[in-house]
């Protein structure tokens, strides 16, 4: 007799306002751990979960080296002053690192390990840029360079050839960008962000509650002035069909920030009084052409959505991150989903993309959609870098 899995359900879900990653953004004079130790107490305390009772703290961190390096969720989670008992891992799948903490934490809890644990990312681009953890190293090995000779690209070059293949105008591009922070702003000010948004306490003592990185009144003609910046004379002669078109406008911010979701089996939270505000129906992880790179949204939404026998048309809400313009267009376009239901609150051309938080917070803001827009079916999935993606479908309860 087959022993049915345990039902992992989505207790909470909190995120910090998006910072801009700079000197003087406005979460820049906050230690990474400090900032992922706030949003960890604020998830403990607005479910009201005894935190002695979590089993682990699974964290998505994309560069691990500096103030992030030192498995930065056990040193947040002490920061925070909770139970010393609790343990934490740092897990990094690049852009996706955030997301496969959650899915980590649905198996965990899925297969009978864990009764309570929390699902968290974080990442202060301010302070660890992207790409330190790997300056002047081989990143590839001489093997994989052999192989894709005469070599990957960039993600930004990727991008361009995403647009390429698929068509996508400059203006496409631009429009798409500007949407972005339209819908992003019209969400902050009628309070679409307020329940999901913990306010952060900055190193001088500020108040952070809103995200900093929304640009209102972005216009695609305002867009249309930027320069082109993944063109350089080497990919320009390698790709010389690309009609170069990516610009910083429609590209994902660099940004510090940290979200963390909590995940219950259903028992543990029928028993413990926790609330059951969704499950997740499915989830997938593929990889595709690592020199596309960016393209693997699109098989790994076909795995998820066949692995739970939901069509495109019976998801209310898609969160694909937005890393760069083309990868959301190619994937609506590929799977002729709803424009509408593609990033209805904006996405990180707007909000911006803390690598390592990403995917927790694009979870927290679909889930808090489908509760005020009363959804049922949500679909998020973010490409990573080496032509990778998760994907998972989250079901409103």
């Amino acid at each position: 007799m087959n022993t049915p899995l345990p039902a992992a359900v989505v207790a909470g879900a909190v995120r910090s306002p998006m910072g801009r990653a700079r000197a003087d953004g406005a979460l820049a004079g906050l230690h990474p751990v400090e900032l992922l130790a706030q949003v960890l107490t604020g998830l403990i305390e607005r479910t009201g979960i005894d935190p002695g009772l979590v089993d682990d703290v699974i964290v998505g961190c994309v560069s691990q080296s500096s103030e992030q390096s030192n498995t930065v969720g056990r040193m947040a989670w002490l920061a925070a002053g909770l139970p010393e008992h609790v343990p934490s891992v740092t897990v990094e799948r690049k852009c996706g690192s955030g997301q496969q903490a959650i899915a980590f934490a649905v198996q965990g809890v899925m297969s009978g390990q864990y009764d309570v644990v929390v699902a968290a990312g974080v990442e202060s681009m301010s302070r660890v840029p992207m790409g330190s953890n790997r300056q002047g190293a081989d990143i590839f090995g001489p093997s994989v360079v052999d192989r894709y000779a005469p070599g990957l690209v960039p993600q930004g070059v990727a991008a361009e050839l995403i647009a390429d293949k698929w068509g996508q105008s400059r203006a496409e591009l631009d429009e798409f960008a500007a949407r972005s922070h339209r819908l992003a702003d019209e969400t902050a000010r009628t309070g679409g962000f307020d329940r999901e948004i913990l306010p952060i306490t900055s190193g001088d003592g500020t108040v952070v509650a809103r995200d900093e990185t929304i640009r209102p009144g972005t216009a695609p003609a305002k867009l249309a002035t930027l320069a082109t910046v993944f063109r350089t004379d080497e990919y320009a002669e390698r790709f010389p069909e690309i009609d170069w078109r990516v610009t910083a406008g429609s590209s994902s911010q660099l940004t510090d920030g940290a979200s963390a979701v909590l995940i219950a089996s259903a028992d543990a939270a029928r028993r413990l009084g926790l609330p059951a505000r969704a499950t997740v129906r499915g989830m997938s992880v593929v990889a595709d052409d690592p020199l596309m790179m960016l393209t693997a949204p699109i098989p790994a939404t076909r795995k998820v959505l066949a692995r739970t026998g939901l069509t495109i048309d019976d998801i209310d809400h898609y969160e694909v991150n937005e890393a760069f313009a083309p990868v959301p267009l190619a994937w609506r376009a590929d799977l002729d989903a709803d424009p509408d239901k593609l990033n209805p609150r904006g996405g990180a051309i707007a909000l911006g993309h803390p690598l390592g938080a990403t995917g927790c917070r694009l979870f927290t803001t679909m889930l808090h959609a489908l509760e005020d827009t009363g959804g049922t079916f949500g679909l998020q999935t973010v490409c990573e870098a080496g032509g990778q993606a998760n994907a998972l479908i989250l079901e409103r309860l």
